[in-house]
Order: structure tokens, then sequence, then C-alpha cells
């Protein structure tokens, strides 16, 4: 079944790719507007030959890979924090759910100000982007815990860090696996959106480098190579990981 499922979805992407050739070769629209298949795949060519395309890529799944890091750690321990202590979440909980409502980008121009144009901004909205979908699904994963696990966790002698390590987070996990596939997504659009305003290498960098040179196939092309990124690591992590996870709860 999972295999019908590939080939569907590898059809579906070669149907996509044959339609857009038919309209770039139908003359509707000039190539400077809506570049064909071709020109877009021979511009990524030209990227990767000289190296640019992956520098910037390396370049942002760097930062990512801080930013997320980062996020997901940070996440976790305010949202155990607000599900067990209701203090922290009658007075934080509500800054969380007010700050999440921000857009990644809106943040770029406080990161400018505070940390100029350098790696450390573009990795504060990557952060600032994915934490609060972090903490709120990790918050709801804990409040959901039954309290009678919880109690009988406590009779055997489980109590503070051991609490948290070998009971909370365990329990609360399916929940915080949604949390990361959030977080994640939301920290992939943070990374991009920040260099885009930084000018500050990455695939953020090439996507506004293409757009002050007219070029579309370069726009276009960088904007496959996101999507395409997104898709790969959904597939090769996040998903396979939510299906161990929920076939370990139970749930499917």
């Amino acid at each position: 079944m999972a295999k019908n499922y590939t080939l569907h979805r590898i059809a579906f992407y070669i149907g996509i790719v044959l339609v857009w050739q038919l309209i770039s070769m139908s003359g509707i629209w000039h190539d400077n507007i809506f570049p064909s298949p071709y020109d877009v795949a021979e511009d990524l060519a030209y990227g990767a030959a000289d190296g640019s395309l992956f520098y910037g890529l390396a370049t942002s799944m760097w930062r990512l890979s801080i930013g997320l890091a980062v996020a997901i750690v940070g996440g976790v321990v305010l949202g155990i924090f607000m599900a067990r202590i209701e203090m922290i979440n009658q007075t934080a909980g509500s800054l969380v759910l007010g700050l999440q409502s921000i857009p990644s980008v809106a943040w770029v121009p406080l990161a400018i100000l505070w940390f100029g144009l350098t790696d450390a901004g573009i990795i504060f909205v990557t952060v600032i982007g994915a934490i609060f979908a972090v903490t709120i699904n990790t918050y709801t994963g804990v409040k959901n815990i039954d309290p009678h696990f919880i109690e009988a966790a406590r009779n055997m002698g489980a109590k503070g860090s051991q609490l948290i390590t070998a009971v909370l987070i365990p329990a609360a996990f399916p929940y915080m696996i949604s949390g990361f596939k959030q977080g994640w997504a939301f920290a992939w659009r943070g990374v991009i959106g920040a260099e885009i305003m930084f000018s500050f290498l990455g695939l953020g960098f090439l996507l506004n480098a293409g757009r002050s040179l007219n070029d579309v196939s370069q726009v276009i092309g960088i904007m496959v190579v996101i999507m395409g990124i997104g898709l790969v690591i959904d597939g090769v992590i996040f998903k396979r990981l939510e299906n161990k996870v929920m076939s370990r709860w139970g749930l499917r």
C-alpha cells in the first residue's frame, strides 16, 4: 500500500512538471515571467556547479539546526512548567498564546536592532518562530496525562527530575512529536524569511538575489529546493518518528 502511494505521489509531481512545461511552451507568458522547468533546472545546475547552491543550503540548514534545537529544548521546559505549575500557566501561558500569533518575519526588525546582520539574528528569528508551537503541544501533552498515572509513579518513588524524564516526557511524547513537527515548519519558514530580510547568505539570500537580478528561474528554482527540503525532512524524519511513536502507544 505504501509503495502504491509513493508511485501515485511521483506520478502526481511528474504531471505537474508536464503541465508546467506545456504552459511555458504555449507562449502565454514570456520566459522572464514564467520560465520552463528546463530553465529552472538549468539555473539550479549553474548554482550547483559554482557551489553557491550547496553553500546556501548548508548555511540555512546550520542555522535551522541550531535554532530548532534551542526551540525544542526551551519549548519542552517551558511547556512542562506551564502544565505543572498553575501560576506559570496563568501568567506565562497567556503570553505564549499571544506571542505565537506574531509571524516570524515580524521579529526580523527587532533581531536586526539587537544582533545586527549576523547569524545570531537569524537564529533568534528561527527560535522565536518555533518555540511557542513546541511549548503549547508539550503543555497539552502533559496536561492530558492521567493524574492516577502520575500518582502511581510518585508512590513508586519517582520525583523531581526523575518524574519528568521517566514519566511526564514519555507519556506526553505523542503530543510533543506534533509540536516538534510544527516547530520545524515554523523554524524553516523563519530561517528563509530572515535570510531574505537580512540578505546574509543562505537560501533566502539566493532567493532575494534572484529577485534583485530579475532572474525568475533562480527564484522559482530556490523555492523548489526549499519545498523539496521540507518534503524530505517531513517524510524521512518526522513522519517515520511519528509513525513509530503512534504505533508504540497503540494509537494506530
